[in-house]
């Protein structure tokens, strides 16, 4: 099983520099109008020619945009925003197409190749909002598509934030019991559920959540801790059957089959695209890194969403392989459910991932809350401390109803990522690029023009894949 050997990190760089190397991209206007405006020119380089003494001519670096980060501090934080709990499931989503360690061949390929579509489709949101001066998703989507349909955007945005806020309740839960457990205490899964809640609620309350985000670098670090755990406890024989020094604890055994390679060809295999789709999703804030980035040339920001898409891509590869290599079909939604309680190594882990989630929940939670204001219209004025503590209150016992209905961690994820992550990462920065590309009229190259359809291309699988990967995930849940 163990010769089975990982996809390298350095592979995914190459591949998804190759994606995200766009074929044209488009210089920043000088606005003269408060409207969106478009130029065709394609940015290269950030360069001015001036003439000085003597006719001779000396180039000068001129910096672009009011950001402030370095490429360094981005490519951080990106892969922090898109490196969370939701690669714990990736396991689970080899599983439900293969059973044997060849599955994870395919399973990387997956995992590079629409990790290389969603760096370019954050790639192209950063490009329109170089190309119409905008500052925020739906205001890119204003300034192309139009005003009239910007409910979609705040739609989808909000309910990924209530998705996400829904797999964190789900995770804490499973989390807390399982370390209550190795404590010696036995509670049921409800019960775990409502003291999540109890603990989430005053943070969630907080109107200054600027203390928390210091506590969100935990997230990478967890992650990491993770990964290193999990690779000791597969190369040490763990959880290897039948002599490893963990199986005697484990309710379901570690199980594998004959379905390898080819078996990346059922439609189960969509389980695992949508869950991508969930891990990947970091696209709303696009825009945001854009902005912040300091001379943020195009050609600085592909650096940035290339470097950091390639990371995320090599530990999504490696986590995914490890939990399927060590448990097989018994991959739990949460793959850290499947390691032993009595395992101090992985119960660290739990301990680790547990506070990462705690100190996030609140700064996802914001925009589940927010987004719901918005799409009841409510004025800024409007939002009194009193109606904020009610939503805020409301919100969070639908998200907690949600998780005491729904219990399997790798269906949210997957429908979540069908549904509202295919539609953030693939459809409407297509729409977005074609509605700009048609506002140029003859002023478009045929290098935009041509990408267009590629654009398309990208919109149109993602919708395929949306639709079966929806009806994939629902039946999964179903039987």
């Amino acid at each position: 099983m163990r010769s089975y050997n990982l996809l390298t990190p350095l592979a995914a760089a190459l591949f998804l520099q190759c994606c995200t190397t766009t074929t044209a991209s488009i210089q920043r206007p000088t606005p003269t109008t408060s409207k969106a405006i478009f130029h065709p020119d394609h940015i290269r380089a950030n360069k001015l020619t001036n003439i000085v003494g003597g006719g001779k001519s000396k180039t000068v670096e001129v910096e672009v945009g009011g950001g402030t980060a370095s490429v360094t501090n981005e490519i951080f934080n990106l892969v922090k925003a898109i490196v969370g709990a939701g690669v714990l499931s990736l396991p689970a989503g080899i599983a439900a197409f293969g059973n044997a360690p060849s599955a994870t061949l395919p399973a990387n390929a997956l995992i590079i190749i629409i990790g290389a579509f969603s760096a370019y489709g954050f790639s192209l949101i950063g490009r329109i909002c170089a190309a119409t001066k905008s500052s925020s998703y739906r205001e890119a989507w204003d300034n192309t598509v139009g005003p009239s349909t910007s409910w979609i955007t705040a739609f989808s945005s909000t309910f990924s934030c209530f998705f996400a806020n829904l797999a964190y309740s789900m995770i804490l839960t499973d989390t807390f019991k399982n370390l209550l457990s190795s404590a010696g205490i036995t509670i049921s899964r409800e019960k775990a559920l409502f003291g999540v809640t109890m603990v989430i609620l005053p943070l969630c309350l907080l109107k200054d959540l600027s203390s928390l985000a210091p506590f969100s670098l935990l997230g990478i670090m967890g992650m990491i801790y993770t990964t290193v755990a999990m690779g000791l406890r597969y190369l040490g024989g763990g959880y290897a059957v039948p002599n490893g020094e963990f199986v005697k604890d484990l309710a379901a055994q570690p199980s594998f089959g004959n379905k390898g390679i080819m078996s990346v060809l059922s439609p189960s295999s969509f389980i695992l695209i949508s869950m991508l789709s969930t891990s990947y999703m970091a696209h709303f804030a696009a825009p945001k890194f854009y902005t912040e980035l300091k001379n943020n040339t195009i050609e600085r920001f592909n650096l940035v969403v290339t470097s950091s898409f390639a990371i995320s891509i090599g530990l999504f590869c490696v986590v995914a392989s490890l939990g399927f290599l060590t448990f097989g079909t018994a991959s739990d939604g949460l793959i850290l459910n499947n390691y032993s309680n009595k395992d101090t190594l992985m119960s660290l882990s739990r301990v680790a991932v547990a506070l990462s989630i705690v100190f996030s929940y609140p700064l996802v939670f914001v925009g589940t809350r927010e987004g719901l204001l918005d799409l009841a219209n409510v004025s800024a004025a409007d939002r009194t401390d009193k109606l904020v503590d009610k939503i805020t209150v409301l919100a969070l016992a639908v998200v907690t109803a949600a998780a005491l209905v729904v219990s399997d961690l790798s269906f949210v994820l997957s429908f979540a990522g069908a549904t509202l992550g295919n539609a953030l990462i693939y459809v409407m920065p297509a729409l977005m690029f074609r509605s700009m590309i048609k506002k140029l009229g003859d002023d478009a190259t045929a290098a935009q023009k041509a990408e267009v359809g590629f654009a398309m291309l990208s919109c149109l699988l993602g919708i395929i894949m949306g639709g079966l990967g929806a009806y994939m995930s629902v039946k999964s849940l179903v039987e």
